[in-house]
């Protein structure tokens, strides 16, 4: 569980603790939908960086041990949400 973010952590303490309900079986087909939507990889972009930006994305992901690929996207995803803010240097 060492990749795992807050969230992620508070998803999993609050399902070990009991608090999820089971939903109708009506229901499930639109959330089984909505879930592999949402994780669809469909889209591809090309992108340009200088080549410090990218060695330092390639280190950084070594050091959290996923992909680079997938660290760039994990930040692009999180930014898209909030949060991750810029900061001023």
């Amino acid at each position: 569980m060492k990749y795992l973010d807050k969230e992620e952590k508070e998803l999993i303490e609050s399902y070990e603790k009991g608090e999820w309900k089971p939903i109708k079986k009506k229901d499930q087909k639109v959330y089984v939908k909505a879930a592999k939507e949402s994780i669809s990889k469909s889209k591809r972009i090309n992108i340009r960086l200088t080549s410090k930006d990218y060695h330092d994305i390639q280190v950084k992901a070594v050091e959290e041990g996923i992909p680079y690929q997938t660290l760039i996207s994990s930040i692009i995803h999180k930014y898209n949400k909030g949060k991750l803010k810029s900061t001023q240097t």
